[in-house]
């Protein structure tokens, strides 16, 4: 283990990740949006959203395309306040406009800081790049004991859940990863929908989530349809789901669930390996028990 650090976390999932292995303690800032582990939430906040609240699905994908078109973030960094920090260590994101603040301004400050911190960018694109990201943190902090922990423990879940569905029929899916367009989830969600005993109808692994309409998602016929909506929690993704019924009524899935996004799907951390085991629970519920700190909201049509 290298000295103590100052390291300041400009992504959730990174930040979730930093408390895994034990380097929680070293954490000086966080986002506005990490609120995991609960320690976390005590940590000083060095973005904010420059959405507005409270907006519809379909006005924040609006909101979102718009700056991103214009080459701007959604999230605002406060610059003063992350340089008087000194960080010695500031871990961040490429993968994604819209997960957190751009790489390059983020780059841009760091040139800035006396204390000349390292940038760390973690774009994990499937599960085992996710994995990876343990080692990238670990050579960078001393972590390498933690890290090695973290993963074989993680590896022994994921081998237990294809154990556990090995032989099942795959149930045909569609994990939707926003209602107002439809997007289709990719990245690492089609691997953990295959792991899981199903087979992604729509979403490709490793690829990023696609923009598609309801026409094409009914085309493909599945037979559970997870909706687990960018940043949304269960009760929210439910919320989301009725809004739109009468759209997923034309799918003609015989299930349709509701998941916390936020927590096991949208943040390629630690907690996959949680959303892995209850996409198991949701398709095969006789081979795979109900994890105990994660659940799925069932939407009634």
């Amino acid at each position: 283990m290298l000295p103590p650090m100052r390291i300041v976390s400009l992504v959730p999932h990174a930040t979730e990740l930093l408390f895994a292995l034990g380097l929680g303690d070293q954490v000086v800032a966080v986002t506005h949006e990490c609120d995991f582990p609960p320690a976390a939430r005590d940590r000083p906040k060095i973005t904010s959203d420059r959405l507005a609240p409270d907006l519809s699905a379909g006005a924040i994908d609006a909101a979102v395309r718009e700056l991103t078109e214009r080459g701007e973030a959604i999230y605002a960094l406060d610059e003063r306040r992350l340089c008087a920090l000194e960080p010695d260590l500031i871990v961040t994101q490429e993968l994604c406009p819209v997960c957190a603040v751009s790489y390059e301004e983020v780059v841009d400050v760091a040139d800035a800081i006396p204390s000349s911190p390292r940038v760390v960018a973690l774009d994990p694109k499937t599960l085992g790049e996710s994995f990876a990201d343990a080692r990238t943190i670990a050579q960078a902090t001393g972590a390498r004991d933690a890290a090695l922990d973290l993963v074989a423990r993680q590896r022994l879940r994921v081998d237990a859940v294809r154990v556990a569905v090995r032989g099942a029929p795959p149930v045909p899916v569609a994990a939707l990863e926003w209602l107002d367009p439809v997007f289709v989830a990719g990245h690492w969600t089609p691997q953990l929908v295959e792991l899981a005993g199903g087979r992604d109808v729509l979403g490709f692994p490793g690829e990023p989530s696609q923009r598609s309409t309801w026409k094409a998602v009914a085309a493909a016929r599945p037979e559970v349809v997870v909706c687990m909506p960018c940043g949304y929690d269960a009760v929210r993704a439910r919320d989301e789901a009725l809004d739109f019924a009468d759209e997923l009524r034309t799918l003609g899935a015989r299930r349709v669930v509701a998941v916390d996004a936020s927590a096991y799907f949208s943040r390629p951390g630690p907690r996959l390996v949680d959303g892995l085991e209850l996409l198991a629970h949701i398709l095969h519920p006789d081979l795979v028990p109900e994890p105990a700190s994660t659940s799925a909201l069932e939407v009634a049509l």
